[in-house]
C-alpha cells in the first residue's frame, strides 16, 4: 500500500484539510463523525459509489436516533 494512501487519502484530496483533523479537533463523538466522513467522501473513494457511502452515513444517523428514542442502537 502506497504511505500516501494512510497518510493523504486520494478521495480527501480536494479538501484543505481531511474530515478526521476537523473531527478530532472539534472533539465529536464517534457516530457524527462517522457521518461527516462519508458524506465528504461520498461517490470519491476507489471502488466504493456515491449511494454507499450515504447509505453508512444514514445509517449512523439511525442509529444515533434510536439511541435518542431508547431503542436498540443497531439500524438494520
Amino acid at each position: 500500500m502506497d504511505t500516501n494512501e494512510i497518510t493523504r487519502p486520494s478521495h480527501y484530496e480536494q479538501y484543505a484539510f481531511e474530515p478526521v483533523t476537523f473531527i478530532m479537533k472539534n472533539d465529536l463523538p464517534f457516530w457524527m463523525g462517522n457521518v461527516i466522513k462519508y458524506v465528504m467522501r461520498a461517490g470519491d473513494k476507489v471502488n466504493t459509489n456515491e449511494t454507499t457511502d450515504l447509505k453508512k452515513a444514514a445509517r449512523y444517523i439511525q442509529m444515533r436516533i434510536n439511541q435518542l428514542e431508547g431503542r436498540e442502537v443497531t439500524a438494520d
